[in-house]
């Protein structure tokens, strides 16, 4: 039986937590859809073309390695629409912490209700990456901080060059 999961984000920057979070839904599924959401309320630092890029040139060798199909999409609507509209069957939503729980477990009840066939999956973030996240690599770094610890190389210099011309 084929698994297509679906793993919606911001991904504004893509983290290292982020690909932590891809590297373990690739193990679950044989091809994995990254859904950036789009919001025309928020003005994010890289465009929805920049963040598919960068997701494509950074999360496309581990799911080669593990074997999964990788696509990415953008969105603007529920999350449950966008994955039916791909194909999924799996919800993929990762855990930092209980705080993380909480509000997962209410949106996971909430989409149960509405599209019971579409399964949430609950992933821990691994140690190294429970503490990140990109509103504080996005602060950091528009603050002239070094981020190359929470973030793959290649957005370490993208979030360089983006705020260098601020």
């Amino acid at each position: 039986m084929s698994h297509t999961a679906f793993y919606a984000g911001s991904f504004d920057p893509v983290t290292n937590g982020h690909v932590d979070m891809i590297e373990a839904a690739c193990r679950l599924c044989d091809r994995l859809v990254l859904a950036i959401g789009v919001h025309p309320g928020k003005t994010p630092t890289f465009s929805a073309d920049e963040r598919a890029e960068l997701l494509r040139e950074i999360c496309e060798p581990v799911a080669t390695r593990l074997g999964t199909k990788l696509e990415v999409v953008t969105f603007a609507d529920l999350t449950i629409d966008a994955a039916r509209r791909v194909g999924a069957t799996i919800l993929v939503r990762g855990l930092r912490d209980g705080t993380d729980l909480d509000y997962e477990m209410q949106l996971a009840g909430m989409n149960h209700t509405m599209v019971p066939e579409l399964q949430t999956v609950f992933l821990p973030a691994t140690p190294l990456a429970r503490h990140i996240t990109a509103t504080l690599v996005r602060q950091v770094a528009a603050m002239g901080g070094d981020v190359s610890a929470f973030v793959p190389p290649i957005v370490s210099d993208r979030l360089k060059a983006k705020f260098a011309k601020r």
